[in-house]
Formats: C-alpha cells, structure tokens, sequence
C-alpha cells in the first residue's frame, strides 16, 4: 500500500477553497495555512478535524508535510515557493509561477536540484475539452495550424496586485504553446488603464511563432459578459472550445475555403460536437501533482512549462509598457527538456543532435559536446569544455575548465577532472599521419581525481577512488585507492574514497574522516568496511 502524500495548503480565499475542497477529496489534505483568521474559521467549519496554522514558518518544518499548494497573492509566489522547495517541499504554486524570468529560473533550477515536483496551476491544460483538443491537433485533425485567437473577459474579478495580462492570459498563453509546440519569436501587446493609472484593465497580445502560426489573446475584467473562448483555424477544420457552454464545450467545424471563378469562397458546414469527459479539471489538475509526486514523473506543467508561460508573459509586459512594441521572445535555451526531467546549457555552449544529456546537468560557457557522445545525470560541465565525438560520460561527473576529453576515453561515475588536465587518445601522433584507427583507450574509474594540469597518456586506466596530483603526467596504469604524483607519476601512498590519506599498519588502514576500513597486499587496496 502506498504511502498517502501529505499536503499543505497555502491561502484559503476563494480560489484556495476550492483547492481545499478538492485535495480533501483525494485524502491529501493533510494542513491548511493563512493570515486571515476568518478563512481559517470557515475552513474549520468545513473540515473540523483538519490542522490549521496562520504560520508559514510552522508548515515548512513540519516534516510530516510533503508538499505545498501555493494560492496566495502573485507577487508572494516566488519567495513562498523558493522557502518550500529549500525545506525539501514539492511544490504546486497557482500562476503565474513568479513575476519575473529570473525568478522563475531560480525556482527551475532549484527543483532540479533538490529533485522536488515544480507544477504551475495552468488550470487550462486539466480541462477534458483541452486535452482532446490537443490531441485532435496532434493527429493532424484540423491540418495545418495557421491561427489561435483567445477571448478571455468578465466584468470583475479585478485585482491590485497584478494587472488583466498577468491575472487572466497565463491559463490561455500555456494552451497556445501546447497546441503550437513551439515557443513564439515576437510579442506585442496593447492595453489601457481606466480605473488605475499604472494597472492594465484591457489587453489585446499577438504572438508570431517560427513555423508561421499566429495567435491573439483578449483579455479584460471591463467587459459587459462573461466569455471564455479560444478558437484553432487549421487548413482543414476550425474548433472552438467555449468553456461557458455546460455540455458541448468543443465544436470542430469542417468549414472550407474553395476558390470559384479566382475568388476565395467559404463552403460552411455545420459544427460537429466532440464528446468529452465532463470532469473538474481543477480536481484532475490535483489529482495530476499528486501522481506526479508518487510516481516521481514530470507534471504536464512543470517549472519549465511555467518558465516559457512566464517568458512570454515578460514579452508582452515589456510590449505593453514601450506602446506595443515588437519584442522578441527568448527561446530558453539554457534549459532543455528530456523524458525524465531538464537540464542546463549556457547559451554561448553547442551540443550536437544525437547527444544524450542527463538530467540535472549542467554544461557552461563556450563548451561543445559533439554528435554521438553520452553525458549523465547531475554532471557539471565547466568553461571551454570538449566532449566527443562518441564520448562516455558518467553520473555526477566534475569537468572543470579547459578540458577536452576525445574518442577512446570512458569516464565512469563520480570522476573529477581539474582544470586544464589533458587526455591523449593516440601514442605518437602525427599532422601528416591520419591515426584515428590507432586510438588507445583510457578508462576512468568511478570516484577517481584528475589533478588540475595532470597529463593522461593514452592507453591506461586510473583505478577507482585513485588520486593523481596536480601537474603529474600518467604512463602506467593506476591501481584503486592510489595517490600518485610526478612525471612520471609513481606511488606516494593510499587515499579514501572520502579523499583523506590513509595509513597502514601490518597492511591495514582505517580512514580517520570517515571511518571507513581498508586492507593492503602489495598495489592492491580493498575497501572492506
């Protein structure tokens, strides 16, 4: 039987009740966090055996808690949900995930690190109607997308912390980006202010996306209705999804355009309606964290999906204050997605198609890795780095600055390589003399340091745990748990796999950092506790 997930709730208005009601209904609720004493008095009365806190502080250190739902103002998202992630905490934080892009990297990459669940509430991607009509968009259904249009309105709702583009158009910006598959180049946006002099109440944003796609999104908390709709023209069909409509929420017309006598002429059919699951998407965008969280997978909208949500939103932002504006849109290419999670690449980096890059690795500034090599998980890759081509690289490896690592060496989990160390990969090479059939290989065993400006000539193997000293040039192989120094490099003595020196007596040792315990016949050490 698996074990239930404990979450918190942070912010119980009337959004946060709703979440409340729902993460209750799912046995997850487990803690209910606010300020306000009158939204803990209601909850009280709702759930009166539920443990409630007006303290922040109480619920990240609460070791019971496994995760926290943020659904407080959006200028506290940030800092509310850096403190959780930082206390080991996932997180599900309502949108938008921060008010900035840096913010949102920050958070990005600490969920890497510390391996917690980042979801954002783009509530959108939930919706039954939503997810078929992706999928109708991903078989082809409507042919080639050519344009998007959201209406997203209401008369109130009107917030003071956040203008209409932040408050209403992240929901309908993470469906375009779903149904597009790519991020857009250029933003603009225009808008008005009426009732505060610097609060947008009206906006009207386009985007123009590479493959020629082009969206608008409406949004306003002054209008007269009610109107929730977002529109795909393709070259085949036409589908509105209108949220408001309590049962045929998706229509797929299968409208044409023909040309007769050289002039466009629509050819009208009548809509067809798409049957879908009348389910809550709020209660299966919960039900989706908490999955996410048992499961250890990725949520459909993860830090990076809210990441991209947020870069666009800045694009318009910055579109709106400057009068409308084109602005480009990053494309995030620091950060990149794989099946299992993300991992970084500076901008000034190339890594070539058909490398594998494991999650949680980083690579930096002016560093290649070329086609066919294979880089694991959590690694750091430093400045002007060379990897490849069909290179082996390990987990949680360290590759300092200035380091090139050629076909024919293998590096095995755990390796540190300092900076400016050298790898050969053939014996006597020669400009005129192509060689490349005559690589020798290296292999670098788990836990092994490779001594800033050490030299490893081609041919031999560092044993695990071995240690060779800074400025040493390698010509033989080394055994495990070896510490060597010089040109050539020899046997000075014996290191932990802690990297503590070791001493033996009558050929044992026992490591006085860690305690680990060694035995010593001849060059062979053994770890045996």
């Amino acid at each position: 039987m698996r074990k239930p997930v404990r979450i918190a709730i942070v912010g119980t208005g009337n959004w946060g009740r709703n979440l409340v009601r729902n993460f209750a209904s799912l046995d997850s609720l487990a803690v209910i966090c606010d300020v306000e004493e009158k939204n803990l008095a209601f909850v009280k009365k709702q759930y009166p055996g539920l443990k409630t806190t007006n303290s922040f502080v109480e619920v990240l250190s609460d070791s019971s808690v496994d995760a926290v739902v943020i659904s407080t103002p959006a200028e506290l998202h940030y800092q509310m949900a850096r403190d959780s992630l930082v206390a080991d905490k996932h997180v599900l934080v309502e949108k938008p995930l921060a008010l900035n892009v840096a913010q949102g990297e920050e958070l990005l990459g600490l969920s890497n690190e510390r391996k917690r669940t980042l979801m954002v509430g783009h509530l959108l991607r939930y919706h039954p109607a939503v997810i078929k009509l992706m999928e109708l968009v991903k078989e082809g259904e409507l042919g080639k997308i050519q344009y998007i249009y959201s209406n997203r309105l209401n008369l109130g709702k009107i917030r003071r912390e956040e203008n209409i583009l932040w408050s209403f158009a992240p929901h309908d910006i993470s469906v375009i980006l779903a149904l597009t598959g790519e991020m857009p180049g250029e933003a603009s946006s225009f808008g008005a202010n009426y009732l505060h002099e610097r609060i947008a109440d009206v906006t009207l944003s386009h985007l123009s996306f590479p493959s020629g796609i082009k969206a608008h999104i409406f949004v306003s908390w002054l209008h007269p209705y009610k109107e929730q709709k977002l529109v795909v023209v393709g070259d085949r069909k036409m589908a509105l999804f209108n949220d408001l409509n309590s049962e045929d929420k998706l229509i797929v017309y299968p409208h044409t355009i023909e040309w007769k006598d050289h002039l466009p002429t629509p050819n009208k059919k009548e809509g067809q309606i798409v049957p879908v699951d009348l389910l809550e998407p709020l209660k299966e965008e919960c039900r989706h964290f908490v999955e996410c969280i048992i499961d250890n997978r990725r949520p459909s909208t993860d830090g990076i999906e809210g990441l991209k949500v947020l870069t666009v939103l800045q694009a318009c932002q910055e579109s709106l204050e400057n009068n409308g504006r084109v602005i480009p849109v990053s494309q995030l290419s620091d950060w990149r997605e794989r099946g299992d999670g993300i991992y970084y690449v500076d901008k000034t980096s190339v890594v070539d198609e058909g490398c594998v890059i494991g999650r949680g690795t980083k690579i930096w500034h002016f560093s290649h890795i070329i086609k066919g090599s294979v880089v694991g998980n959590d690694c750091t890759i430093g400045q002007n780095v060379m990897i490849g081509p069909d290179v082996r690289i390990g987990n949680k490896v360290k590759i300092q600055n200035n380091v090139s690592i050629y076909p024919g060496v293998t590096i095995e989990d755990g390796v540190f390589c300092g900076p400016s160390m050298v790898f050969t990969n053939v014996y006597n090479p020669r400009s005129y003399i192509p060689r490349k059939n005559e690589i020798r290989p290296t292999l670098v065993k788990e836990g092994a340091t490779l001594g800033a400006n050490s030299t490893i000539v081609c041919g031999h193997t560092i044993g695990r745990f071995a240690f060779v000293a800074a400025g040493s040039v390698v010509l033989d192989d080394i055994p495990d748990f070896a510490l060597v120094a010089g040109n050539p490099a020899v046997i000075k003595g014996w290191i932990c796999r802690c990297g503590v020196r070791l001493y033996f007596e009558d050929g044992m040792a026992t490591c006085d950092a860690c305690g680990f315990s060694y035995e010593k016949e001849k060059d062979k050490v053994t770890l045996i506790s």
